[in-house]
């Protein structure tokens, strides 16, 4: 299949049972259905200034050299603060795996539609494939297919390799045992990165480690075909993640962009670096401290666009409460109590992610509780 050629896809509208295709002819059309348009005051803005994004050397962390230490720890602090966004360089991930990861996305998604439906995601999951729409919104649709599933760092779970076989069939056990190992290597990599942000924190290397240890967290393979007409769609919308960490690996085509002082900025994909962002989870988990940040992807006319996204979630049974050091008169206790899946099920059966999310989840958490 031609690169600038998008798979066919069928999305359903929910509300007139319209079917709209994704595909290749509607790509050469000058208009594209209504549903993908975005409103005037989120439309994309195709050259956005760059966000100079802090390189956060992890080698140089893990040397132990109190220099080094001190200035990646403030690095990422002051970052955290302002916008949640740091790269992660030096991280000793295998570029090979990267490379195997990124060739399985093409793999995956330029197969037939009745194929990738074995996977498809049911309304109110989060994990399974999806083609811009399941069921869940019925204006502002991203210009997208994904493909998510769940990694446990809890080896008596089902594996990544189990679930593609399981769904899709025996052939697919190497395309799991791929995925498979690129999880664990994020997982790895989360729980180094949660130790510089207990350091900068100053809560200490190991509190946020032994929270994150026994993860269940999310893979997510994004698919962006070309668009005709990018200055009216999106890719993905403006959101702030409602996970912990998102750790991004971009191919080389630019699309991710960053809400920061009432501008969107772009973040250039780097091939030697991961995005690294704060979720919502963790912004409960720091009291507010470190701050989850809106962000979307736009998408073009000319190329697909490819990503990996790991999404690190504590263990479903962990309550977030954050530790005691970070609560006083100056900074007191923001957000109730919860678990994981509760904050899941709110996103994904009431609420379409914003910068609002915690707060709202909070207000619905309490009056749930009542």
């Amino acid at each position: 299949m031609p690169v600038l050629i998008a798979p066919q896809n069928t999305i359903e509208n929910g509300l007139e049972g319209e079917k709209l295709k994704l595909d290749a002819s509607l790509m050469q059309n000058s208009s594209i259905p209504s549903q993908f348009i975005w409103p005037d005051h989120e439309k994309p803005c195709l050259k956005a200034p760059e966000l100079q994004v802090p390189p956060i050397d992890i080698k140089a962390f893990f040397s132990r050299d109190p220099q080094a230490v001190s200035t990646v720890c403030e690095k990422v602090n002051e970052a955290c603060k302002k916008h949640g966004f740091f790269l992660v360089v030096n991280h000793g991930v295998d570029t090979k795996l990267i490379a195997k990861a990124h060739k399985l996305i093409d793999d995956f998604f330029s197969m037939q539609l009745s194929e990738k439906q074995k996977a498809q995601r049911k309304v109110g999951e989060h994990c399974g494939y999806a083609n811009s729409f399941i069921g869940r919104f019925s204006s502002k649709l991203p210009w997208k297919e994904t493909l998510s599933f769940r990694y446990s760092d809890d080896k008596s779970s089902e594996s990544v390799e189990d679930y593609f076989v399981n769904v899709m069939g025996e052939d697919f056990r190497q395309f799991g045992r791929v995925y498979q190992e690129y999880c664990e290597v994020m997982s790895n990599l989360s729980l180094m990165i949660v130790e510089i942000l207990g350091m900068s924190l100053g809560v200490g290397r190991e509190y946020f480690r032994d929270f994150y240890e026994g993860n269940d967290s999310v893979m997510r393979l994004n698919y962006y075909p070309p668009c005709q007409t990018p200055e009216l769609a999106l890719g993905t919308g403006p959101h702030c993640d409602p996970t912990s960490l998102t750790i991004l690996h971009q191919d080389q085509v630019e699309g991710l962009q960053v809400f920061v002082d009432d501008i969107w900025y772009s973040v250039s994909p780097k091939e030697d670096a991961f995005v690294v962002n704060i979720g919502d989870t963790f912004m409960a988990l720091s009291n507010g401290i470190f701050k989850s940040c809106l962000h979307r992807a736009i998408v073009n006319n000319k190329i697909v666009r490819k990503s990996l996204a790991f999404f690190l979630c504590p263990n479903r049974d962990k309550v977030v409460t954050p530790p005691k050091e970070l609560i006083n008169t100056e900074n007191p206790r923001l957000y109730p109590d919860f678990t994981w899946p509760s904050l899941l099920e709110f996103t994904q059966k009431h609420y379409r992610a914003d910068t609002r999310t915690l707060e709202a989840f909070s207000r619905w958490l309490q009056e749930k509780n009542n």
